[in-house]
């Protein structure tokens, strides 16, 4: 049998272990151009309040009843499609079950190791921070890159992206242990406890003459206090707002926006795939980091399919040190 999380009610605010159901199905069969795949480690990510939710977004939000959808990694145990055979390991939106069917088309084969790697440093995360700070950010030897969530799945290999291209890197994140992560894991040059400091007078002792790339994942008040510290001509590239995903009322304004003027900044929101046809080119240059020992990585696993609902709302509550995943097998 499939053990799989389905969504059984749209959570309101913070979503809570009612919104989802743990059921069992027979493990399906692939038709023509499929995959049958045993996933081996599902993923846990903040996109995934979003698709939980009837509002407007990149993507189709899910149905009741639905599996969560969640990149995962993992074997072949049946094919139907010339391109993979039984014991390949493949990376897709398998979702968070124990066994998934998918096109062979909407799977990526993977060979490096550790194979939990497929599902942050060399996968999509890695690619998400790749693309944001270079194409997006447009960091330069010597700038000042600012990253918040820092700590997380996306922030830490940013951090350590910008440091590898020559540039001063300032992290903010919350709690003494993860702040402790980004300077001595992650190679920061400072770090700002968001919990516990005033982060506008950090960034102001930080970044004495301002902040020229900034990375941002939280939206809030954290980013409202780096705007008040952008030096003119700065980037912002937004790729998440995790402090308004649990949100039950929509912004009705973006705070700070004025300081876009003071500082001719230039801020703009992207998505990863648009850069599907580069992500050759990015996995290459991540795994020869990763292998030289420039990049490194800290993972926060659980085990059992049963846990993920546990694992995903720890993530709106900062209980994750690294990336999160779902260890299956």
């Amino acid at each position: 049998m499939n053990r799989r999380v389905t969504l059984a009610a749209r959570p309101e605010g913070e979503p809570r272990e009612s919104d989802f159901s743990l059921d069992e199905a027979p493990v399906p069969e692939p038709g023509a151009g499929e995959v049958l795949v045993r996933s081996h480690y599902v993923s846990v990510d903040p996109y995934q309040r979003g698709r939980m939710s009837e509002a407007r977004s990149y993507a189709a939000p899910l149905q009741l009843g639905d599996v969560v959808t969640a990149q995962a990694v993992g074997e072949v145990v049946e094919s139907r499609d010339g391109r993979f055979s039984p014991g390949d390991v493949v990376v897709g939106q398998l979702g968070w079950q124990e066994y998934a069917v998918a096109r062979g088309g909407t799977l990526r084969p993977f060979t490096g190791t550790p194979i939990t790697t497929a599902l942050h440093l060399l996968g999509t995360t890695g690619l998400t921070a790749y693309f944001g700070l270079f194409d997006v950010g447009c960091p330069k030897p010597g700038e000042t890159v600012v990253v918040s969530g820092a700590a997380g799945a996306v922030g830490s290999i940013v951090g350590q992206l910008a440091r590898i291209a020559g540039c001063r890197t300032v992290g903010i994140a919350g709690g003494p242990q993860k702040v402790a992560d980004l300077l001595d894991v992650y190679g920061y040059d400072a770090a700002i406890d968001y919990r516990s400091q005033d982060v506008a007078a950090e960034l102001k002792a930080a970044a004495p003459d301002g902040v020229d790339v900034y990375f941002d994942n939280v939206g809030g008040p954290v980013t409202l206090a780096v705007l008040r510290r952008l030096a003119v001509g700065a980037r912002i590239a937004v790729c998440g707002q995790i402090s308004q995903y649990n949100d039950t009322e929509p912004t009705p304004t973006i705070p700070g926006l004025g300081f876009l003027i003071v500082y001719r900044a230039r801020v703009e929101g992207f998505l990863v795939t648009d850069y599907a046809h580069r992500f050759p080119e990015a996995e290459r240059r991540l795994a020869r980091w990763l292998a030289d020992g420039e990049l490194t990585y800290r993972e926060h696993i659980v085990e059992g399919i049963e846990h993920a609902p546990a694992a995903f709302m720890g993530l709106f509550r900062g209980e994750n040190r690294g990336k999160a995943l779902v260890k299956l097998v």
